[in-house]
C-alpha cells in the first residue's frame, strides 16, 4: 500500500478509477480508517464517487463500526440516484448488520425488489454474527422457499446458527446439500463449519467422520475436533488428537491449548491440567492468555486447590477478568468457602457492577450456609438496582422446527399436553423415590412452592416436549443457555432410565450425554 500510495501521488491528473483502486487496496488489507480518510480527501479533491466508490467505503465502515459515515453515505446514495443499486444496497445491509443495526439492514433487505444469492448472504451472515440465531435460520428456510440457490457463503452463515441452536436436522441436511454441490470445492472453512455444528448439537461421532474424511485439515479443523470431545467429556480423545496433531507436523497455538485445557477441566484431570499449561511456554513459546488462565483457575477451584488459585492470580502478567473471579466464586459455592466467596464477590461486583451473576452466586453461598438474611441483603440489592437473574432457556429441535422454552413456560401452542407430561414425569421420579434439592431456591416460599418452581425449569420443559413430540426410543437432544442446576441433572439421569431415552442436554459449559441413569460427566457436573 505504501508504493500504491507513492505512484498514485505521482499521477499528474487522477481518475476516479485511481481513487478507487487505493480506497479498495486500503480495505483489503485491513486499513479501514486510511480507506476512509482517503475518501474524504477524494470529495475535498472534487471527484464524483462511483458505485464501487460506495461499496469500498461502506466495506470499510462496517469493518471500522464508522456508522456516521455509514449513514452519510446512505443519503448520499439516495440522493444520487444509486439506491436501486443492488451492488451498493447489498454493502448498505452489510454495513448496517455489522454496526449492530439489524433493523436498519432488514428495512433495506425487505425493501429490495430484486435480490441475489449476496443479498441473502449479508442479511443472514449479519444475524448469526449478532447472535439472532431463530432470524437467521427462518431467513434461510424463507430464501429456500424464494428458490434461491445458497452458496457456501451462505452456508458458513447458517451453520453457526444451526450449532447454537442445537438445530441437528437442518445441520443434517446442509451436511447432504454440501455433499452434492461443493464435495470438489477446496473450502476448508466449510467442512470445520460443519464438524463444529455436529459437535456443538452433540453428535460428536458424526463430527470425527467428518474430520476423517477431511482430505486437507487445517489447524482450525484440529483445534475445532479437539474442542469438541473437550465439551463432550472426552479428554483422552481429545488428548489423543493433540498428539496425533503433532505427529502430523501442526504446531499448536493458543486456542489448540483452549481445548485441552477444557477437557482437562471437564474431567477434573488436575495434574495433567498443569503439565498442559506448564508445556505451553516451556515447550511451544506460547504465552498464556486471561482465557487459558480462567480454565486452570476454574479447575484449582473445583479441586480446592485455592492457594493455588490465588497465587496464579497473583502472577498473571494481565489483571484478572470477570470470567477468571467468576470461577473462582463458583468454586467457593462448591467448597461452602464463605469468606473467600465474600472477598471474590467484591472484586467482581466492582469489576461488573451491572451483572448480576456474582449477586446470585454469592446470594446461593449464603443460603448453603443457612445465612437468609445476609441471602434476603443480597436480593434486596439486586432488586435496587433494577438487576435481574439471566432467565434459563432451553432449545430443542423437532421436526426442523426449533422450539424454546423458559422457566415456568406456557406460551407453546402444546403447553397443556407438556405440562400434562410434566406432572408425569414428576410422579414417575417421586415414585422412583427422587428427592428435590430446594436448597437454592428463594427461601421465602414454603416446600411444596420450590418444588414447582423446580419442576418448572426450561431444560425440564424442553425434555417433556421431546418425550410427547418424539417416537419411543429416539435420542432428545436439548441446548440450554446456563449451566445446568444440579437437581435437573439428577432428575434427567432418572427421566433417561424411567422412559428409556437417551437425552444429550448441552449447557453453557459442556455436554452432559445420559442413559440409564447415568451421565457421562460422572456427575462431575458443575464443571
Amino acid at each position: 500500500m505504501k508504493e500504491a500510495r507513492c505512484l498514485f501521488d505521482e499521477i499528474p491528473v487522477r481518475d476516479v478509477v485511481a481513487w478507487n483502486a487505493v480506497i479498495s487496496g486500503y480495505g483489503q488489507s485491513g486499513q479501514f480508517e486510511e480507506a476512509l480518510a482517503f475518501f474524504q480527501e477524494m470529495l475535498k479533491a472534487n471527484v464524483r464517487p462511483t458505485d464501487s466508490t460506495m461499496v469500498s467505503v461502506l466495506s470499510a465502515c462496517a469493518q471500522s463500526g464508522s456508522l456516521e459515515l455509514g449513514n452519510w453515505v446512505r443519503s448520499w446514495v439516495e440522493g444520487h440516484g444509486l439506491g436501486s443499486n443492488l451492488r451498493v444496497v447489498n454493502a448498505l445491509i452489510d454495513m448496517y448488520s455489522k454496526c449492530e443495526k439489524l433493523d436498519r439492514a432488514r428495512d433495506l433487505f425487505d425493501g429490495l425488489k430484486q435480490r441475489n444469492v449476496v443479498s441473502w448472504n449479508v442479511m443472514i451472515g449479519g444475524y448469526t454474527q449478532m447472535s439472532n440465531y431463530k432470524e437467521a435460520l427462518a431467513l434461510f428456510h424463507l430464501m429456500l422457499r424464494s428458490d434461491i440457490v445458497p452458496n457456501d457463503v451462505t452456508l458458513l452463515g447458517v451453520l453457526p446458527a444451526c450449532a447454537h441452536l442445537g438445530a441437528l436436522d437442518l445441520g443434517k441436511w446442509i451436511h447432504a446439500y454440501i455433499d452434492k454441490n461443493f464435495r470438489s470445492l477446496n473450502n476448508n472453512s466449510l467442512w470445520t463449519c460443519l464438524i463444529d455444528m455436529y459437535a456443538k448439537c452433540g453428535n460428536i461421532e458424526a463430527a470425527k467422520q467428518v474430520f476423517d474424511g477431511m482430505k486437507v485439515r487445517s489447524l482450525a479443523s484440529w483445534n475445532v475436533m479437539i474442542s469438541g470431545f473437550a465439551t463432550h467429556g472426552y479428554a483422552d480423545m481429545a488428548f489423543e488428537l493433540f498428539s496425533q496433531m503433532a505427529n502430523e507436523g501442526f504446531n499448536p497455538d493458543d486456542i489448540t491449548f483452549v481445548g485441552v485445557l477444557s477437557a482437562c477441566n471437564h474431567a477434573g484431570l488436575l495434574d495433567i491440567g498443569r503439565e498442559y499449561f506448564r508445556s505451553m511456554s516451556h515447550d511451544y513459546d506460547i504465552s498464556p492468555k486471561l482465557q487459558h488462565y480462567g480454565i486452570m483457575i476454574d479447575l484449582l477451584g473445583q479441586a480446592g486447590f485455592f492457594d493455588e488459585a490465588e497465587s496464579l492470580i497473583r502472577n498473571m502478567e494481565m489483571k484478572p477478568d470477570g470470567a477468571i473471579w467468576g470461577s473462582l466464586l463458583g468454586a467457593c459455592k462448591v467448597h461452602k468457602r464463605v469468606e473467600l466467596g465474600e472477598f471474590v464477590a467484591e472484586r467482581l461486583f466492582k469489576l461488573e457492577p451491572e451483572n448480576p451473576g456474582a449477586y446470585v452466586l454469592l446470594s446461593n453461598i449464603y443460603a448453603g450456609a443457612g445465612r437468609w438474611d445476609d441471602v434476603a441483603t443480597i436480593r434486596t440489592r439486586l432488586h435496587d438496582k433494577g438487576m435481574k437473574k439471566v432467565p434459563g432457556c432451553t432449545s430443542i429441535e423437532v421436526d426442523n422446527v426449533v422450539h424454546q422454552f423458559l422457566v415456568g413456560d406456557k406460551v407453546h401452542p402444546l403447553s397443556n399436553e407438556i405440562y400434562k407430561m410434566l406432572n408425569e414425569m414428576d410422579r414417575l421420579l417421586d415414585m422412583a423415590g427422587f428427592q428435590p434439592d430446594t436448597s437454592e431456591v428463594l427461601y421465602d416460599i414454603d416446600e411444596e412452592l420450590k418444588e414447582g418452581a423446580l419442576s418448572h425449569h426450561s431444560e425440564k420443559l424442553a425434555i417433556a416436549f421431546g418425550l410427547i413430540s418424539t417416537k419411543p426410543g429416539t435420542t432428545i437432544r436439548i441446548v440450554k443457555n446456563l449451566r445446568v442446576c444440579g437437581n435437573c441433572h439428577s432428575a434427567t439421569k432418572l427421566v433417561s432410565k424411567i422412559f428409556n431415552r437417551e437425552i444429550i442436554a448441552r449447557d453453557r459449559n459442556r455436554f452432559h450425554h445420559f442413559k440409564d441413569g447415568s451421565c457421562s460427566c460422572n456427575d462431575y457436573w458443575l464443571n
